[in-house]
């Protein structure tokens, strides 16, 4: 598991601006999505992985207590899936260029719809009632990439927690998107894996100071809930 470490100059900046530490931890769970990025074999089973992030694998139980929290309070589970298509060899023939012909072939291979590097990791508590949505972006809300927006908004949810892999690439472009797009998004500190902390931690501190909220998975989870709780209460 990543050694998580946000400096408190970050914390105190993220207070002076909203007032408390965390603007999200008032989360409705009813209109909250788990959104779980890249859980697949092509970054995480060695020898398949085109792009590998072991860490990710450390990271499996923390995401299936959030599911299983989420779903607990009615939320809604989220699998975001890389898939490959040859149409992105020139709608985004940037990356192929910077990535070469070995790169290329090699992520072409990994995410082949139907491969093994395709299909989620095994361990994922994946359910009936979950939601499955391909991309073909690093960022699941860009335009052209999927759905996704739509999906959600058509649930009528408007908080996002953001898990996966890989942190500081996938897991922040789609969390800096949907921000952008509207939801309220927090990314799971020990939720997500990069290939080093330095990267890890440094992606959480961008998108905190900026773009929306980070907590531990325990966190969540306590506002989760906490605020489901107060919703009955209210109810009554």
């Amino acid at each position: 598991m990543h050694e998580v470490s946000i400096p408190q100059s970050v914390i105190d900046r993220v207070v002076a601006r909203h007032g408390r530490e965390h603007v999200h931890d008032n989360l409705v769970p009813s209109r909250t999505a788990l959104v779980v990025v890249d859980m697949q074999n092509a970054f995480m089973l060695p020898g398949v992985a085109h792009s590998p992030c072991l860490m990710a694998q450390k990271i499996v139980p923390n995401i299936n207590r959030l599911a299983n929290a989420v779903r607990a309070t009615a939320g809604t589970v989220v699998w975001i899936k890389t898939a490959y298509s040859k149409e992105t060899l020139e709608s985004w023939s940037t990356l192929y260029g910077m990535i070469g012909a070995k790169g290329t072939e090699k992520r072409a291979r990994a995410l082949a719809v139907g491969s093994k590097g395709h299909e989620l990791w095994p361990d994922l508590d994946v359910q009936p009632q979950d939601l499955i949505v391909e991309k073909n972006r690093y960022s699941a809300f860009i335009q052209g990439s999927s759905d996704l927006a739509g999906i959600l908004r058509q649930r009528g949810l408007d908080t996002l927690l953001v898990t996966g892999t890989v942190t500081n690439v996938c897991c922040e472009s789609t969390a800096r998107d949907a921000m952008m797009l509207n939801f309220k998004t927090i990314m799971v500190s020990d939720g997500n894996a990069a290939v080093t902390d330095e990267d890890h931690n440094a992606s959480l501190c961008n998108f905190y100071l900026t773009f929306g909220d980070v907590m531990s998975t325990e966190f969540a989870i306590g506002c989760l809930e906490r605020n489901v709780q107060k919703g009955l209460a209210a109810a009554e």
